[in-house]
């Protein structure tokens, strides 16, 4: 079988491209994109060229950028560019010159597959790349994920090559006497990649010249079953959902891998292994993980995922001068668990007589108020420590966070109780929760209501 039959025979089984698409690939003038290209045009693929000047090698750059100028014009393929300045990018976003690099380049692939149409960017990436990779996230420490290595396809990105290695895309090459380029940093041993490809590989294929083969069997293997996996942890973690955005931990104990599972939910949102067995080893209510950008909180029987940006929000304070509708720019954070979009609230006032036709209504989003004891402006502000009110149905005054708790109101709702605070200072209302007494429509007596319902 050709070399490119191999390419096809693996495009065919991954589904990768189709015959009437339009594809771009990426070409850095080496060997590997060079073979992938001609395979891609001999196979009769409608496709692009896309080279990228990083300006890192000096002339070796200029000399790259020249030798795909003459290849596409060669074989008839437009050939697009791009010319970066790496270094100072790096600079500018404190990451190393190979991170550096990757996200200019795959951003400007990016850009430029969706401004020319392109169904996909086929990048050259071989077995032998495949199983380097796979060895470096061993080295690294990895999972089932990391075992899988680079899939066939990532989002646009396609690697039709994933069946063949380097050696048989030089021989391709020779036997078309197809000339290419050499980047003198793949012969260097700086890099961790070039040190498992120069020096390790060759001791392990001293021990078994198919090394690489068996690797790269391994991984396809570990990709199938990893798919079945997925699929089953998807379902485990659709089953342990609650109604409430959270996640049952009792459910969760209750998994073949309560470890596995936490892994799938958080692992992916910055969360490290010793915080996931924190988690299950310390349940109590309140505890608290945070990583870059979440917050995972436990509350009773539930542990809750939430934005850090959400969570760590500062609430404002609303003033209301009158009745009407009024915007508060934040939501209950139980809206946002698991990062499900923050939305605003609206709030109404208005008026009605408290006649023979008058009903209160009991809805824990509606406070009713006699009126006249209510005095403007009012601020809708969040619950501050210390704050007290005289619950409706009780003689006292109560702290209302221990209200809260006494009703086991949710730690995600009291993160953002909110109040309604008369001109005087004292609380009328605890939002969604209940009036103060001392303002409450009294039968007999109160002759006009204030409704404030939350929209």
């Amino acid at each position: 079988m050709t070399f490119p039959d191999i390419i096809q025979r693996f495009i065919v089984r991954h589904r990768l491209m189709r015959r009437d698409g339009f594809y771009l690939v990426a070409l850095s003038g080496g060997a590997d994109s060079v073979a992938l290209l001609r395979a891609l045009v001999g196979l009769g693929y409608r496709v692009a060229a896309v080279h990228c000047n990083f300006r890192l090698r000096g002339a070796e750059s200029d000399r790259d950028e020249i030798f795909c100028e003459s290849l596409c014009q060669a074989l008839g393929v437009t050939l697009h560019k791009a010319h970066f300045d790496t270094a100072a990018y790096a600079e500018l976003h404190k990451i190393s010159i190979e991170m550096a690099a990757r996200d200019l380049r795959y951003g400007y692939f990016e850009q430029l597959a969706k401004a020319v149409g392109a169904d996909g960017i086929c990048v050259a990436h071989h077995r032998d790349d495949q199983v380097e990779t796979v060895l470096l996230n061993l080295v690294r420490g990895t999972g089932l994920q990391g075992l899988q290595g680079m899939r066939p396809r990532n989002g646009r990105v396609l690697r039709p090559m994933l069946d063949v290695s380097r050696r048989q895309a030089q021989t391709y090459l020779d036997h078309l006497g197809q000339a290419f380029v050499v980047d003198s940093t793949n012969l260097e041993t700086d890099a961790m990649r070039n040190k498992l490809r120069l020096q390790v590989l060759p001791l392990l294929e001293e021990i078994n010249p198919a090394v690489k083969e068996n690797v790269a069997r391994m991984t396809e293997n570990v990709r199938e079953a990893g798919k079945v996996v997925e699929h089953a942890m998807r379902q485990a973690i659709s089953a342990i959902r609650s109604d409430n955005g959270g996640y049952r931990l009792k459910a969760l104990d209750e998994l073949p891998s309560p470890i596995y599972a936490l892994r799938t939910i958080l692992e992916w949102r910055g969360f490290n292994r010793a915080q996931l067995l924190e988690m299950l080893a310390h349940r109590r209510d309140g505890a608290l993980w945070m990583s870059n950008h979440w917050v995972a909180v436990m509350d009773r029987d539930y542990l809750f995922v939430v934005e850090r940006k959400a969570w760590e929000r500062p609430l404002p304070n609303l003033v209301i001068p009158e009745r009407g509708t009024y915007r508060y720019p934040v939501g209950p954070l139980t809206a946002l668990a698991d990062g499900a979009e923050e939305t605003a609230m609206r709030l109404r006032l208005e008026l009605k007589n408290v006649d023979a036709n008058f009903q209160i209504d009991p809805s824990a989003t509606v406070a009713n108020l006699d009126a006249s004891l209510v005095k403007y402006p009012l601020v809708v502000r969040p619950l501050r420590k210390g704050d007290r009110f005289v619950p409706l149905g009780m003689k006292n005054s109560k702290l209302a966070s221990d209200f809260l708790t006494d009703h086991k109101v949710p730690l995600l709702l009291r993160r953002r109780q909110l109040v309604v605070q008369d001109d005087r200072g004292d609380i009328v209302w605890l939002v969604g929760q209940r009036v103060d007494g001392r303002f409450a429509i009294c039968p007999g007596k109160s002759r006009e209501a204030l409704i404030i319902q939350l929209l």
